[in-house]
């Protein structure tokens, strides 16, 4: 099964508005109407930039989508500090990062939390973004392919196969977010199939191969048609090289 990839730019805590307007519009000067036949592309701005970067996106007529870096499962209430996800859909928003590691180790975002943030995004009609990885202590233990599938098993827990089916996955090893480090194809396409095999068995096949799965550890220009080429990665999620509108785009040109 053909899957369409998926290239998804998350900007963490960078970029004031004016800074996220002229790069969404550095991005949208680059595009090409063909694209989005050939790739999904996404973007995912702090929450104060949303709005702005929706704004250039449908003024250009760019389709690329914008998303959220986290939500909360509540649909509004007394949650100080916390966006919805209606409050996303509201202002444009098609996707949301949930689970990132960054979440999971800095601020103690549990495996219960990704899943009813998975339960709120798909019951509003956006598109979760399943982050799930190891850190370099359990990849050193040999127990990587042990603790993703448990982390996913947990992401999915309750979601019945046709909300499921509207998820992606990205799977980023913690060892090689930031740090230069990046897994090898080799590395990042068995875990990324064994991923798959987890969702055949929570599943169907037809699911599984369905399924995205994105790589999220460092994918740059340099490593990009490596890891792309692999069976089982079907795009990335982007740190760093989406913050540069050229590096960006050559991420989404790769895979074509």
């Amino acid at each position: 099964m053909a899957r369409k990839p998926v290239m998804a730019g998350n900007w963490k805590m960078n970029n004031t508005t004016g800074e996220a307007v002229v790069l969404a519009q550095e991005i949208s000067n680059r595009y090409y109407r063909d694209w989005s036949d050939k790739v999904d592309i996404v973007v995912c701005p702090p929450f104060v930039d949303l709005k702005s970067v929706y704004n250039v996106f449908e003024f250009d007529h760019a389709r690329i989508g914008v998303g959220g870096q986290d939500v909360f499962w509540e649909k509004s209430g007394a949650y100080t500090g916390e966006i919805s996800p209606h409050m996303l859909k509201e202002i444009g928003c098609t996707h949301c990062i949930i689970g990132h590691s960054e979440r999971r180790t800095m601020f103690g975002e549990t495996n219960e939390f990704v899943n009813r943030k998975a339960k709120a995004l798909i019951a509003e009609g956006l598109t979760p973004i399943i982050c799930v990885g190891e850190s370099l202590a359990v990849r050193d233990e040999g127990t990587t392919n042990e603790f993703v599938t448990a982390q996913v098993d947990a992401a999915f827990a309750g979601i019945e196969e046709a909300q499921a089916a509207k998820c992606i996955i990205a799977y980023e090893p913690i060892w090689a977010i930031g740090t230069g480090r990046t897994a090898t194809p080799e590395q990042a396409d068995e875990v990324c199939r064994v991923i798959r095999e987890k969702i055949e068995e929570l599943y169907s096949k037809d699911l599984a191969e369905g399924m995205r799965i994105l790589y999220g550890g460092s994918m740059n220009v340099g490593n990009v048609e490596g890891l792309i080429a692999c069976p089982n990665i079907d795009g990335g999620l982007i740190g760093g090289a989406a913050l540069k509108a050229d590096s960006f785009c050559d991420l989404i040109k790769a895979c074509m």
